[in-house]
């Protein structure tokens, strides 16, 4: 009786350690959530030589959220698979090193405030058609139109479009 438990238990053990340990592909999270709700339905990366972009949408009945958008500038950085880009401060005098915007349907663009901490990391950076895959975790300080003091997290896995000019 005691074997039967081990070679049934053992697999269920597998799956949770398995897919307990691994988030969703594609996800956002934080305090950003108590301003405007974080649930997307996909997610698209756009890279060229000055920018990477990920942006998160929801999908209505009638209309599509741009729930958030995060640009990096990258010109000035060599990123590449296991990079780790901090998030805050200025990438030239007076640019901030990242923008993030959010755009609900039939609402203005509002941009959010400065990053003030946080990392993006990409576990996987591929060509245009390829897969990019990654995660980031940032905290804003006050300004723009929404979320002062909040923070927001979130995780990315995506065919990598051209960004080109």
């Amino acid at each position: 009786m005691r074997r039967r438990f081990v070679w049934i238990a053992a697999p269920v053990w597998i799956f949770l350690g398995v897919s307990g340990g691994c988030g969703p592909a594609n996800g956002l999270s934080g305090s950003l959530s108590e301003v405007f709700p974080l649930d997307i339905s996909r997610v698209e990366t756009v890279r060229n030589t000055e920018a990477f972009q990920v942006s998160y949408y929801a999908n209505h009945e009638t209309s599509i959220d741009l729930v958030v958008q995060v640009t990096v500038a990258i010109a000035d950085l060599n990123v590449q698979s296991g990079s780790k880009i901090q998030l805050d401060g200025e990438y030239r005098p007076g640019h901030q090193r990242t923008t993030v915007v959010h755009m609900a349907a039939g609402e203005p663009l509002r941009q959010l405030p400065p990053v003030r901490g946080g990392d993006m990391e990409f576990s996987q950076l591929g060509n245009p058609g390829q897969n990019t895959r990654g995660n980031f975790s940032m905290s804003f300080g006050s300004g723009g139109d929404l979320g002062d003091g909040r923070n927001l997290s979130g995780s990315f896995s995506s065919t990598l479009k051209d960004g080109g000019f």
